[in-house]
């Protein structure tokens, strides 16, 4: 019996415990704590924080585990931290890089890292290294002594969905860190103008009227470390009340906003102050309130806030037992600093505070390199599985730069990558369509690994290369005959394997002289006869084409030119960036008649050209829909190129479907959406002679207005079809696509048809293939390409869950249910009948349109229970089975696998 009752009243305490657990990781929810360099290789609770560190083997990859020296561990030293015991230590490589997946990109994060030499190394010499968030400098770690325990804390904003922290060797000694802590901040709080461009740094975090320190978690549910600070001059005032903290998002814990500190004598003024190292230092003040003593009627406590004489706040009333921070809009810039809390004349009472931090405005000097080239590498990384220490940005700081990657960098651009060596680095499979998308690359060394497969086509469009390595690989197929020019004409120094990358032609032309020869005359007079018969089409066209009546012009038109003297008055001197593309940087503009315009400018490092510039701007002055975006002008001066549209209030689709949108789009918005794009392309297609191939449809291209209405841009890449006998009734292509011509491929990973791809076959069905992509990533709220380990793309990810027969599973899990599963599974539908493998089986944009329509008419209750919801998609525009399959590799070609 007491046995039994001894048992148990054991799992009776096993359980509490167990629960007790639970309730600690569910409060630590989105917390990252590591104990860097704990040997142990196991998780644990700390006893006095009660906070659940992990070790670091699942952030890092790099580095080596050391324990502080005995002289300052415990017991020598019975109030460390334990995180502090041990440290990892990075003899090798001059950055290393730890990954913290936490939120969505511009979500704001509070993170800590804790440093304790201790003579770790036996050397007794204090190292000196800096501290990086991704591409932005954080600080450098100094110590006076090696019993110092270094602290830093810096608040910012995520830039991408993995925020990397990083320590830089700068030969004074190796870099350590002891201890690694991420908390997810409320992103209403710390909301200065410094923007996302800038961090801040805590400078100091003082609880007044304390005299032992106090919040950090359990208290602080941001895990905050606060520090007692008091005066001579002063006297607490507390309470034991319950403080209401959830109308302020700061959140003060209570150990912390329950004592608040007050002039000893009730008439003089509370002070502090401080003096920064540098006077040029930019500092954010924020100051907790909360009355702790219950006044009487006839008494007032109203004080006024000054910061070296300046009014910040004036007659500031504090509420009883209810928070309230408060804080400068403008940084503080001084060689002193001095905050002055004096009572007002009708004031009864002393001015009271009870606690503060106090922030230093880090300004990122460093733009992180080009988003593009960045997803590139991290997408052949994965493919490849490379093994380096790939971690953080890819080119910043500079000098810094990942191993086989050299760096363009400019003062105003991001850095863009201009080489890379992965020679002899184990790499197998066929060359990766990701390196297509490093479109400034100059130098590819691939040599000495175990590629196969084709030599791909796509490395004729890197137009910036200089150098390429192909040799000692397992390669077929011959190289490009515009590679082999340019290697001829001495532009690119090309290295490959005779043995099947070199074309012979000299038979060839022996051959093809002996036959050509005895009737060059009379192909001569025919090509002659063509050409001029074609020529003089052209013209006609062209004069067709810029009737009054039809709208058009040519580029050089003076009713749409302006000089760049102009563009800066727009622009106000290219005062507010709105966005960055591959063309170059948006600005925000202004015409005089007061409407809003963006303004796009071609960067000289652009992928993009005079080309794609001249296109662009014939192209919209020559057509009109209320679906694209309306084109203002252009500037063409001085190698100086802008381009002028409408202002866009609410950006492009891809951003709004992001994570770190605010708003989600409703069901119904996005099938408008939908509509107005596909309303746009069906013009384009169908309502323009000749017709249009945009080629370059993708979710950032197609930006929305003030009301969220859809416009299609960016036609840089467009392509005009000139057909012979061409009139309002034929089609740009017949049904076997005999009409379309060969074209270089053009467009954007993840949206570019494969038949394209692979046949170089443009028709109007490739514009309805990237549509059908754009129309998944509305449905799905998921990105073209998903990032992983290796890269998928959102067909691939689609074609299992389509086979679960869930439509809530595949559809935005941000819309909450809150749709029609017969309008789900329609769209569905129309979206994977866009995506069929074969242009043939994919309808016309008038179609598609129709059919889009009609799925936003289900959404209305009215007519909702007409519909019965179709089981797993298939191709509701063709009766066969064959035509709605997924040859998974139909569109293995252009995409990441």
């Amino acid at each position: 019996m007491a046995l039994a009752s001894s048992i148990g009243f054991i799992m009776l305490l096993m359980l509490c415990i167990h629960l007790l657990v639970l309730v600690h990781a569910q409060e630590q929810r989105g917390y990252i704590s590591i104990d860097c360099g704990n040997s142990m290789n196991f998780e644990y609770t700390d006893d006095t924080t009660k906070i659940r560190y992990n070790p670091d083997g699942a952030y890092i990859q790099t580095g080596v585990n050391k324990n502080i020296s005995s002289e300052y561990a415990y017991p020598n030293n019975p109030i460390l931290p334990q995180p502090l015991s041990d440290l990892r230590s990075f003899p090798q490589g001059l950055r290393n890089c730890y990954r913290l997946t936490a939120g969505s990109r511009g979500s704001l994060h509070l993170i800590r890292a804790s440093f304790l030499y201790g003579n770790y190394d036996g050397e007794n010499k204090l190292p000196e290294f800096d501290l990086y968030v991704g591409a932005r400098f954080w600080s450098s770690v100094k110590f006076r002594n090696a019993s110092e325990e270094v602290t830093m804390e810096t608040i910012s904003k995520a830039e991408s969905e993995v925020t990397s922290v990083c320590l830089v060797d700068k030969g004074t000694g190796t870099p350590f860190i002891s201890g690694l802590e991420l908390r997810p901040l409320n992103s209403s709080i710390y909301d200065t103008d410094f923007g996302e461009s800038a961090s801040l740094l805590l400078y100091k975090r003082w609880d007044f009227g304390s005299t032992n320190g106090s919040g950090r978690y359990e208290d602080d549910i941001y895990d905050r470390i606060w520090f007692p600070y008091n005066s001579s001059t002063w006297e607490s005032v507390s309470t034991s009340s319950e403080i209401n903290v959830n109308g302020d998002g700061y959140r003060a814990p209570f150990e912390v906003i329950r004592t608040a500190a007050r002039p000893r004598n009730g008439s003089d003024t509370l002070e502090f102050s401080w003096t920064p190292d540098d006077p040029s230092w930019e500092f954010y003040v924020y100051l907790y309130f909360a009355e702790v003593e219950h006044l009487h009627k006839n008494q007032l406590r109203k004080f006024n806030i000054s910061w070296n004489g300046s009014p910040l706040v004036e007659s500031f009333v504090p509420q009883y037992l209810q928070a309230t921070t408060l804080s400068n809009s403008k940084p503080l810039v001084a060689n002193k600093h001095r905050i002055s809390i004096h009572k007002t004349k009708d004031s009864t009472l002393p001015p009271i505070l009870n606690a503060v931090e106090i922030y230093v405005v880090r300004q990122r000097d460093e733009l992180p390199t080009f988003e593009q080239d960045v997803d590139a590498v991290v997408c052949i990384k994965e493919s490849y599985r490379i093994q380096r220490n790939w971690v953080g940005d890819p080119c910043e700081p500079e000098n810094y730069n990942w191993e086989g990657l050299k760096c363009n960098y400019s003062t105003s651009l991001p850095a863009r990558i201009i080489s890379l060596n992965l020679s002899s680095s184990n790499l197998n499979g066929v060359i990766t369509t990701a390196i297509s998308n490093l479109s400034s690359l100059e130098s590819l060394d691939l040599c000495n690994n175990s590629l196969t497969g084709p030599v791909p086509q796509f490395l004729e469009e890197l137009r910036s290369l200089k150098y390429l390595n192909l040799k000692g690989n397992q390669l077929s197929g011959y190289v490009s005959d515009t590679l082999l020019d340019r290697s001829n004409a001495g532009l690119l120094t090309l290295r490959v394997d005779d043995k099947n990358l070199h074309v012979d032609k000299s038979d060839k032309k022996k051959i093809v002289a002996a036959v050509v020869a005895p009737i060059s005359l009379v192909l001569v007079l025919l090509v002659i006869i063509i050409l001029y018969r074609k020529i003089r089409r052209n013209e006609q066209s062209d004069k067709e084409m810029n009737k009054p009546n039809k709208g058009g012009t040519t580029v050089a038109s003076k009713k749409w030119q302006y000089t760049y003297a102009e563009v800066l008055n727009i622009t106000s001197n290219f005062e507010v960036v709105i966005g960055k593309g591959g063309f170059g940087t948006v600005f925000s503009g202004q015409m005089k008649d007061g409407n809003k315009v963006a303004v796009k400018m071609l960067s000289p490092s652009s992928a993009q050209g005079p080309k794609e510039f001249q296109t662009e701007a014939e192209l919209l002055m020559t057509v009109h829909h209320k679906n694209l975006v309306s084109f203002v002008g252009y500037c063409d001066e001085d190698n100086k190129m802008a381009l002028i549209y409408e202002y866009m209030a609410n950006g492009n689709l891809k951003e709004c479907l992001s994570d770190k949108s605010s708003h989600c789009l409703s069901w119904e918005r996005r099938l408008q959406i939908a509509i107005d794009a596909a309303e746009g392309l069906d013009y384009l297609h169908h309502g323009c002679k000749p017709p249009i191939i945009h080629r370059d449809v993708k979710s950032a291209n197609i930006l929305l207005s003030q009301d969220l209405e859809a416009k299609i841009a960016d036609f840089g890449l467009s392509k005009v079809f000139r057909i012979d006998n061409q009139n309002a009734e034929s089609p740009l292509i017949n049904s076997n696509g005999d009409r379309s011509p060969k074209s270089t491929p053009m467009g954007t990973t993840g949206y570019l048809d494969p038949e394209y791809f692979k046949l170089r076959n443009l028709n109007e069905k490739s514009d309805v293939f990237s549509f059908g992509i754009v129309l998944l990533e509305l449905i799905t709220g998921r990105h073209a390409v998903l990032k992983g380990n290796p890269c998928m793309h959102i067909l691939e990810w689609l074609t299992p869950e389509l086979e679960g027969g869930d439509v809530s599973r595949i559809l935005d899990p941000r819309l909450q249910g809150k749709f029609d599963a017969s309008s789900g599974w329609k769209a569905l539908g129309i979206a994977m009948s866009c995506t069929a493998p074969s242009s043939i089986q994919r309808p016309t944009m008038s179609v598609v349109l129709a059919e889009l329509r009609q799925c936003f008419r289900m959404e209305s209750p009215s007519d909702r229970e007409i519909f019965v919801a179709p089981r797993p998609v298939c191709n509701e525009f063709y009766s066969s089975t064959e035509a709605c399959s997924l040859d998974s590799e139909s569109f293995t070609y252009p995409f990441p696998r």
